[in-house]
């Protein structure tokens, strides 16, 4: 009877359970002598969660996008992309004026010496790795062209995204204009085994799902066990500034779109999305969200599944605002540090850097570190000054990085249910 009344229990609030008691206890144990220990034994269960969300990331992208690519007319889904991108540069481009007019407000600064030698140290491996990046959109170019199968192995997003998408308008192609019915129904034949497979990996994800309140409530009592409260005291401003300015994206300026293009109250809308942003929150990674966000979009957003599967699957991986709102308050950081005046169109090629190097991040944890260096390139520091912010990103980044990657899944979500809003792409 009492194991009865559990299930009927929503995953939301054992998901909030898990995260609060994670929370309380991490806290508990931080600088104790058992923490170490407690961490050792709780960190697999939090890695096990990430390990089976990215294990299921990559079949659900490739699937997603060619039936979603193949399922609408050609001239439907040019409509559909074209919208798709509008949208993600356009709230791209607001997000990194809107952090760069944030940072400038609250105007953070902070002091060289909370530099630790353990991060600058962290440094010199991660510059060696970001100066092989080169010209970032010339990188960007080539790396939306690769061999299909080595990225699928390897989880290049964007390589993977390109091919799913070509793949599932040629199949589209080839049925519609083919001359002899049984090529049509061979392709026909295909793209049903592709959506088979697509229900097939829903169903894993309905079973990782039950797995979510463990996973959970171990990764955020690892997570306050090992920084504690003291890490976000001591550079509370740029934490503030950083957190507000995204508290703000998604609690104002998100439910404002919605208003305007949509002419609906966006609040209920927004506590629909409680799931995957919750979700974001925790494990720091839109791509690892990208199943949660796909189920709440079909199931509570009512958004058709042929759109959701491909905005969803793009936004994951080139739709960024978090990080767009959290660059420019370090750029803003290193200037004030290093006395550097700002120019007009030092600022307007940052907030362009800023959107280009976003569309690379990979939605993977902590991914927006190494875009900070192209960033603070283009203020002509020199490599010690770069590697000195880059630490002190470093000893935050635990912390921002959470509020970053839930809005960037809030973003995903809300331009998803936008654009099929307005193409009318809503179930009824």
């Amino acid at each position: 009877m009492f194991l009865n009344k559990l299930r009927r229990i929503p995953l939301i609030y054992w998901n909030l359970a898990g995260f609060a008691g994670g929370c309380i206890v991490g806290l508990l144990i931080y600088n104790s002598a058992c923490a170490k220990d407690v961490i050792e034994i709780l960190s697999p269960f939090g890695g096990i969660l990430v390990n089976m969300l990215k294990m299921i990331v990559i079949p659900i992208i490739f699937f997603s996008i060619i039936y979603g690519s193949a399922s609408l007319p050609t001239s439907t889904f040019g409509k559909m992309g074209m919208a798709v991108f509008s949208w993600y540069l356009a709230t791209s481009i607001y997000a990194a004026i809107f952090g760069t007019a944030g940072a400038f407000l609250f105007d953070p600064d902070m002091q060289i010496s909370g530099v630790s030698a353990e991060l600058l140290n962290q440094v010199k491996s991660m510059q060696s790795s970001s100066n092989q990046m080169g010209n970032a959109f010339v990188t960007l170019l080539y790396s939306l062209f690769a061999n299909p199968f080595k990225s699928l192995a390897e989880g290049n997003f964007l390589p993977i995204i390109v091919f799913a998408i070509m793949f599932g308008l040629a199949a589209r192609i080839v049925m519609d204009t083919a001359k002899d019915e049984q090529t049509a129904k061979s392709v026909k034949t295909l793209l049903d085994i592709i959506d088979a497979c697509q229900k097939a990996v829903a169903k894993i994800v309905e079973w990782i799902m039950l797995y979510f309140p463990i996973g959970i409530f171990a990764l955020t009592s690892c997570c306050f066990a090992t920084f504690g409260s003291g890490l976000f005291k001591s550079y509370i401003q740029v934490a503030g500034c950083v957190i507000i300015c995204i508290l703000i994206m998604l609690l104002v300026c998100y439910p404002l779109f919605i208003l305007l293009l949509c002419r609906i109250n966006p609040y209920p809308i927004l506590w629909k999305l409680r799931e995957p942003i919750l979700t974001a929150f925790v494990t720091r990674s839109s791509a690892a969200t990208l199943p949660v966000s796909l189920r709440t979009s079909l199931d509570k957003l009512k958004v058709r599944r042929e759109l959701s599967s491909f905005t969803l699957s793009l936004g994951a991986t080139v739709n960024m605002d978090g990080v767009c709102i959290h660059l420019p308050v370090f750029a803003v950081l290193a200037a004030n540090m290093f006395g550097i005046d700002l120019t007009i169109s030092q600022i307007l090629m940052m907030v362009l850097c800023v959107v280009f190097a976003s569309i690379g991040a990979g939605g993977v944890p902590g991914g927006s570190i190494f875009l900070l260096f192209m960033v603070l390139a283009n203020l002509n520091l020199t490599p010690e000054q770069i590697g000195m912010i880059v630490a002190l990103a470093l000893g935050i980044n635990p912390i921002l990085d959470m509020f970053e990657t839930a809005c960037n899944v809030a973003g995903d979500n809300i331009g998803t249910y936008i654009v099929a809003k307005r193409l009318k792409m809503l179930n009824k």
